[in-house]
């Protein structure tokens, strides 16, 4: 008698490419073609749309085989593959969740070798990876492109095919989300997992990930990797390439490249007559060895067609500046970056901290933001927080207006204010008796429930006494931003307060607390 199979969860985060299909296709075929194990090994599969905005329909399969797993879409807001896999995974109900990218080809019995792979693990296994095929063309040298993808047969711990356990991603606060492109997130998630004690191995498992099409300046937009190496390295240390198995790097040689370009530039303008001239020639000279090396370093592996040489002399003029600038733009961005801790969510109070409060409001035209909502929140955004409003709503108990009425109201909230990761409202009055309503901590728990974190992993903004003891009351942290309603004895027995929204903010980012 066979021993029964766990089920597992799939994750496909996608932003609409024509590829996705083919992903779909070749799932689903694995799992018609093997009616036994390997059909209900997979519990769901979860595709996360990360389009900024809803539009065309997904390009899903029309022939979804009726016996087969669910497939649920969500939506993350295009905030980035990692966000889009945090969606997924804290949306999975199953003990494994598998990562596959949007242009993979699972191999039939995927899902078999997925089940195998990650049967009699070890407690202390944490992740299981699968093995990448990149197809190379036949009769020719693959370009530059061509070998730059097939580098991803050979990688660690891609999620191009990465299976972790549910309750590893949630110690470990799931994929940072200040990575906001396809590159770093999954290394940088694989040594933090390996730092907590999990071990990760390497399954049998195939998936077949076909070379994209690519444009001529794609090598030039990839340069945009080097400020996410600037996070990796603010959060791992100078050794996190020898960990996760990367090599040098070419930035020095970039950074003297573009150095003897500016020189070659500003001499003659900076020392006129002779000398400057000198200076100039000779920094010009640097430059084009530099840059003639580089390009034949390219060009030498083939195929040598004159359209690939023509790219790779242009291009390789243009890598070093833009590797340097992305550098450079990454020492900013990422100047105070500290490991990701967690799940990190802010919740906050909607009226009179979020919008101006008008008592019992149904008419979302009345709608106006506090000064300075906006650029506090997409501050959030961009350092990866998840946030979200907790708000008191008696008018819907007291009949002033109705549930509907404040889905209208929080929609037009979004549409001023941008994107919410979640929303939670209580539509009771005071004398009730409900778990939700301000300052009990009902709303506080089950929003942080639905985003997969611990009510200790979030902080709550609000402007009254019962938003803080909201938040004390689930264990997390309160900030009290006082406005004309805030009476002095709530600021007295706030544990800390801010003036403004942006200066919760800088409080939430800094991690320091104060009054």
């Amino acid at each position: 008698m066979s021993r029964p199979v766990a089920s597992h969860t799939v994750v496909i985060p996608t932003i609409g490419r024509e590829s996705l299909r083919g992903t779909l296709r070749a799932l689903l075929a694995g799992l018609t073609g093997d009616p036994g194990r390997a059909r209900h090994s997979i519990h769901e599969i979860i595709v996360v749309d990360d389009r900024p905005a809803p539009g065309a329909p997904l390009p899903l399969p029309p022939d979804m085989p009726p016996d087969g797993p669910e497939i649920r879409v969500l939506r993350s807001g295009g905030r980035g593959p990692a966000a889009a896999r945090n969606a997924g995974w804290r949306a999975a109900a199953t003990e494994w969740v598998a990562f596959l990218d949007d242009d993979v080809v699972p191999e039939p019995g995927w899902a078999a070798g997925l089940a195998a792979d990650l049967a009699d693990l070890a407690p202390q296994v944490g992740g299981s990876q699968g093995r990448v095929t990149v197809p190379l063309p036949e009769g020719r040298a693959p370009t530059d492109w061509e070998r730059g993808t097939a580098a991803l047969a050979g990688a660690e711990w891609i999620t191009a095919d990465m299976a972790y356990r549910r309750d590893v991603l949630a110690e470990a606060g799931g994929f940072d989300e200040r990575f906001r492109r396809a590159y770093r997130e999954d290394a940088d998630l694989a040594l933090r997992v390996m730092d907590a004690g999990h071990g990760l191995v390497l399954g049998e498992r195939r998936v077949t990930h076909p070379v994209r099409p690519a444009g001529f300046w794609a090598s030039v937009r990839a340069q945009a990797g080097n400020a996410d190496d600037v996070l990796m390295w603010r959060v791992h240390g100078s050794s996190w390439r020898e960990r996760a198995g990367e090599g040098r790097g070419l930035l020095r040689r970039h950074l003297l490249t573009t150095a003897a370009a500016l020189a070659a530039a500003g001499a003659p303008a900076a020392l006129r007559g002779g000398r400057g001239a000198a200076a100039g020639v000779a920094a010009a000279g640097v430059w084009c060895a530099l840059t003639a090396g580089f390009a034949h370093r390219r060009i030498r592996p083939g195929p040598r067609t004159p359209a690939e040489v023509v790219k790779m002399l242009v291009t390789s003029a243009a890598i070093p500046p833009a590797a340097v600038w992305h550098r450079a733009r990454g020492l900013v961005v990422h100047r105070g970056a500290r490991p990701w801790g967690g799940p990190r969510v802010v919740l906050f109070d909607r009226d009179d901290t979020l919008i101006r409060d008008v008592p019992y409001n149904g008419d979302p035209e009345l709608v106006e933001p506090m000064p300075g909502a906006r650029r506090a929140l997409d501050r959030l955004r961009r350092h990866g927080v998840r946030i979200g409003v907790v708000s008191n709503q008696s008018g819907v108990a007291k009949g002033r207006l109705t549930a509907g009425d404040v889905r209208r109201v929080n929609a037009r909230v979004e549409r001023l204010l941008g994107r919410f990761d979640v929303w939670e409202f209580c539509p009771h009055d005071g004398g009730d008796g409900c778990d939700c309503r301000k300052p009990r901590p009902g709303m506080i728990e089950r929003a942080a429930r639905r985003l997969g974190a611990l009510p200790s992993d979030c902080a709550v903004i609000g402007d009254i006494g019962r938003d803080v003891e909201a938040a004390a009351a689930a264990g997390a942290r309160g900030i009290l931003v006082p406005t004309g309603r805030t009476r002095p004895e709530e600021v007295a027995g706030a544990a800390e307060t801010a003036p403004t929204l942006r200066a919760a903010v800088d409080l939430v980012l800094g991690g320091r607390r104060r009054r």
